[in-house]
Parts: structure tokens; sequence; C-alpha cells
């Protein structure tokens, strides 16, 4: 089922009756199902979310995103007891050997590079040579081919079509880079809520592993999606002239998590895609597997 995500930056009030999420504003007064929303983005300081409706929020496995002065995702909260069988998958993570995580790091940082090359193709229209760097992924990446793949990727990554020179990623940075930002932020949110619906710990992650980072995994298997959130900002540059990070480009760079990609069997948008991706995950964990269901971005990539 296609969730719905909630943004919020006016001051309101919500409440919760009948399982229904009120929302109350000076603009207006609304009610939404909560089973049926997926993600609730709160960006104004002066946001009401009683108790009741945030403990119901995160027991139907909504992720709710708060976000900071910048205006940037600054936390989220997650259901911790969203899979019958909690306690042995997080068993099975915990005792994951570091064989297994080098493979599917090696899966996932191929699938990443594969990604950024099919799409620096599509809109250069230049060849490039990402193929290359992706066959050349080790396990466990030793030799960082996904860095230097990043190098030439941003190096030759053209902002508009007229561009001829590529851009500097800075995670801090102003635009583009606060566009790009704040598309990684909602993706790394829709991973996280994807990974525990599937029963996983967002803390342990396959490669990333700060001992100050929460959302490890999440950072891990959001890599190969990466490339639609560059995709969408180059798509915003294209057509809006502003380089502030207003509502409208929010909303545009919202319609990510909606995004159609591709499986063999059929296509889905990217927020039930995800859920086939961190299940196939806890399948690997469990050994019932051994690749990551990664899906196509784009559909003329399903041969490739």
């Amino acid at each position: 089922m296609l969730k719905k995500t909630i943004f919020l930056s006016n001051k309101s009030s919500l409440t919760t009756q009948n399982l229904q999420l009120c929302i109350k504003s000076a603009l207006r007064e609304s009610s939404i199902p909560i089973e049926d929303i997926g993600f609730l983005v709160i960006d104004h300081p002066e946001v009401f979310l009683s108790m009741p409706a945030l403990n119901l929020l995160v027991e139907n496995n909504t992720s709710v995103i708060v976000c900071g002065k910048n205006h940037l995702p600054n936390g989220m909260f997650l259901s911790l007891n969203a899979h019958h069988i909690q306690q042995e998958i997080f068993r099975n993570q915990i005792e994951a050997g570091v064989p297994l995580k080098k493979n599917l790091w090696q899966q996932t940082i191929k699938e990443k590079i594969k990604n950024q090359g099919i799409l620096l193709e599509r809109i250069s229209g230049k060849k490039n040579h990402l193929d290359f760097f992706a066959d050349k992924v080790l396990s466990g990446d030793t030799s960082n081919m996904e860095g230097a793949a990043a190098q030439l990727y941003w190096k030759n990554f053209p902002l508009t079509a007229t561009d001829e020179v590529g851009i500097k990623r800075e995670r801090f940075g102003d635009y583009p880079n606060s566009f790009l930002n704040y598309g990684y932020a909602l993706l790394r949110a829709a991973v996280a809520r994807s990974l525990a619906g599937s029963g996983l710990f967002c803390t342990l992650g396959i490669h990333h592993r700060n001992k100050y980072n929460a959302f490890a995994l999440a950072d891990d298997i959001m890599e190969p999606f990466r490339p639609l959130v560059d995709e969408k900002v180059y798509e915003i540059s294209q057509t809006f002239e502003e380089q502030e990070l207003n509502t409208e480009i929010k909303a545009k760079l919202l319609e990510i998590l909606t995004r159609t990609v591709h499986f063999k069997d059929g296509k889905s948008p990217l927020i039930v895609a995800l859920t086939k991706t961190t299940s196939s995950l806890q399948q690997c964990y469990t050994g019932t597997r051994k690749k990551i269901n990664y899906p196509k971005l784009w559909s003329s990539t399903l041969t490739e």
C-alpha cells in the first residue's frame, strides 16, 4: 500500500481521535487515517504533537521526522517493535560475520556506482567509465572504488544542461548541496523506516560504524538510491531559478518517495520497493538468500 507523506511548515496542533490524525492550523482542519501515513515531516518550531498521536504513529511504523533551525531533517522517531520475531532478527544481525558484511557492502557499492554511471550518461549525454569502477569493487570495497567513482561522478555532474563543470560536494554547503542534503535526509528516513519494519536494528551497520551514528545501517542501504536524489535536484535546477530551499522545492524533493523503481517482476513506488530491499537484507542475515534485492532505478536498465 502506498503511504502518504505529510509535510507541516505552519503552526499546527496534532491530536488523534478514532485512529485518525487530526491536524488543526490557522489555515485549515483535516483528519487522515494514521494507518495511511508513511512519513510525517515537521518543519516548524510551533507544532504541538500529543503523546497519544505520537505513540499511534510509531505503532503504525510512521516515520516522524523533525527539522531543525536550518530546515533540514534533524531527527526521527521509529518503532522499536515493528516485527513479530524482533529478537531473533537482532541476534542474526549481531552475529553476522565479517565475510558476509564485506560481501553485502561489495554488492551495495557496485549498485551505487552503476546507478551513478547510468544517471550521469542520461543527463550529460556522454559515455563515462563508471561501469569500469563498478566491476573493480572488491569484497568490502577495500580499494575504495566508491571514493574514486564519486570523484569522477561529481566532477562531471552538470547542474544545468549548459554546465561544463561539476559540483563540489559539501556536507553543509549552499546550493545545490542544501537541496541534495535535504533529499538525502528524506531518503535516509525512508530507508530507516523500512529497516525497522523488517525487524532490523538501524544502528548496526554493515560498513558505516561511527559510534555517534544511530542510523548506520540506513546509511549503508541508502547508497544505491542516492542517484534518485541527484536526478531530482538536476530536474529542479532545470525548472526553478530559486537557490533557496523553500517549501515548493521541499515538496518537489518529497516526490522522491513515490518515484517508480523497477524489479524483474514489476515496478513499485520507492517507499514500497525499500521494503523489498530491506526484507531481502534480513534474509541475507538469516542465510536464506545471498544477494540484496536492489531495484533498477530506470526501466531501460532492467536487462543490463
